[in-house]
């Protein structure tokens, strides 16, 4: 896979996944709705600022443990494959019938590190990123800086579709709350974990 098709296909990826309703776009939709624009996108920019965190957490660990072990890389990809295969199936035969909107528990402090440690505080991020981005990472690519930059890609997409809910929360905000909605975004993304789980269990280093 070259730089170039790495790249579009992971900005294909990431803008369905980011749009795909979750706990972020909750708490950004309801601070919006609840507490106003300026505040909601300090939050976004503090779940932003989480993503990157976890992104150059995964990098630094990730890209010394990938050059180093052939069968660390082996081990990896067998286990980002199970864990996006079981993600995939469970959107795809369990789908939402409804989006809750209701914020989590939200630590004291201002909204930025509201949005900061929502998401930092969530392994499940971790989890992910460790599982997705290293199927991305062309050969002959040192996979530690590819890996931030695809996080600080996500980072920009996450921004911009935060920035289109903050302003139009309240039509978007009836839109996700469409049962039929939410239930084709989870089987579409479901879909695209799993294709994207057989690419990453067929990948050849």
């Amino acid at each position: 896979m070259s730089l170039e098709t790495a790249l579009i296909a992971y900005v294909a990826a990431a803008a369905l996944l980011t749009i795909t309703p979750g706990l972020d776009t909750a708490m950004v939709l309801r601070t919006a709705a609840v507490e106003g624009r300026r505040q909601a996108g300090l939050a976004a920019l503090g779940i932003v600022c989480g993503c990157l965190a976890w992104g150059v957490a995964v990098a630094l660990g990730l890209g010394v443990l990938l050059a180093a072990s052939q069968s660390a890389y082996v081990a990896l990809k067998w286990a980002g494959a199970a864990y996006l295969v079981w993600l995939g199936a469970n959107l795809i035969f369990r789908p939402r019938s409804k989006f809750d909107l209701s914020a989590p528990s939200a630590p004291a402090g201002n909204w930025w590190a509201r949005g900061f440690l929502t998401n930092l505080l969530n392994p499940k991020v971790g989890v992910f990123y460790v599982s997705f981005l290293p199927q991305f990472v062309p050969a002959g690519v040192p996979a530690a800086p590819f890996i931030v930059l695809l996080a600080a890609i996500h980072a920009v997409l996450g921004l911009a579709w935060f920035a289109g809910l903050i302003l139009a929360t309240a039509p978007l905000k009836r839109w996700l709350q469409r049962a039929v909605v939410v239930r084709w975004l989870d089987r579409v993304t479901g879909v695209v974990f799993i294709g994207f789980a057989a690419k990453l269990a067929l990948d050849r280093r």
